[in-house]
């Protein structure tokens, strides 16, 4: 949802709940969509991208630190048309039954394409 930002290399920064085991210095493929692809869609590769930084936080960091909260959006890339860290958190936390407080793993990576 966020593939604009990626192109345009706004977005540096996601949140993924899991994705433990990545590390700075890994490199891994960036793609459109790896879920819920229909029966003959294929993966769109949009680029190689390398971890810079990767730790756990609790999501509702976001919204508890404003300043710190409009930066990550920034970094986000702004998703979805989202304008406060409060909505991002909100619309986060659908993916852990509404925990605005569970662990998500920050991940900052660069484009390397």
């Amino acid at each position: 949802m966020t593939t604009p930002q990626f192109i345009d290399r706004s977005k540096t920064v996601t949140r993924r709940f899991g994705w433990r085991s990545l590390k700075p210095g890994d490199k891994i493929m960036a793609i459109e969509k790896g879920m819920g692809l229909k029966k003959g869609e294929k993966i769109k590769r949009l680029g190689v991208i390398e971890i810079v930084s990767v730790r756990i936080e609790p999501l509702s960091l976001m919204s508890r630190d404003l300043e710190y909260g409009l930066e990550e959006l920034r970094l986000e890339g702004y998703p979805f048309g989202i304008k406060s860290p409060t909505e991002f958190v909100i619309m986060l936390a659908k993916g852990v039954k509404g925990d605005r407080h569970a662990l998500v793993n920050r991940i900052e990576f660069k484009r390397l394409d």
